[in-house]
């Protein structure tokens, strides 16, 4: 065992399944967990900005203002439950929610970032603030897609779906060119 390895096992979240997290860039994984803290403190205060709309009697723009900072307040908490220690139960909501799929994670920071834009759609602290979070779900996004395919796979793939020789794939997935994708995901998956 390496000693990467180690440090990514005495690293891991307690109870958190790591499998398929493993393949993930690290920089990748800090971009979402960075973009998720400072996007929702920016969120926050610009949510509070947007909550000022009520001096010109818009009330959307102040539903639109608490809930751009409630979702804030909810990405904060579970990308950095040190932020808000003194609440009791924002490490066991971090903790499950970290234990989720991204494509999970993903689904929950765009939904909650787009009800301000149909709400507020003029303001620019709504563009900024919301789409900061939306930003962040995105990320999430494309973790849950996955690492990108090898070069000869890709080849591959555009060259009619069979694997160029000696990449690894089975030999009756090669001759057979009828096989769809949705039949047999080996024709373009590497062993």
């Amino acid at each position: 065992m390496s000693l990467t390895d180690k440090i990514t096992m005495l690293m891991a979240r307690p109870g958190g399944e790591n499998a398929q997290k493993d393949d993930i860039p690290w920089w990748m994984r800090y971009a979402g967990r960075g973009l998720g803290t400072v996007g929702s403190f920016i969120a926050i205060i610009l949510g509070l900005l947007n909550c000022t709309g009520i001096i010109f009697l818009n009330v959307s723009c102040l539903i639109a203002g608490i809930w751009q900072m409630l979702a804030g307040f909810l990405v904060i908490v579970c990308e950095a439950p040190c932020c808000c220690f003194f609440i009791d139960y924002v490490q066991v909501l971090s903790d499950k929610v970290e234990s989720r799929p991204y494509w999970n994670k993903a689904a929950l920071y765009m939904g909650l970032a787009l009800p301000p834009f149909f709400l507020c759609f003029f303001a620019l602290s709504t563009w900024f603030g919301s789409g900061l979070i939306f930003a962040t779900g995105i990320v999430y996004g494309m973790m849950a897609l996955g690492k990108k395919g090898s070069r000869d796979d890709m080849a591959a793939m555009a060259g009619g779906g069979t694997t160029p020789p000696g990449a690894g794939a089975p030999m009756a997935a090669t001759q057979d060119h009828t096989v769809t994708l949705m039949e047999d995901p080996d024709v373009w998956r590497p062993n």
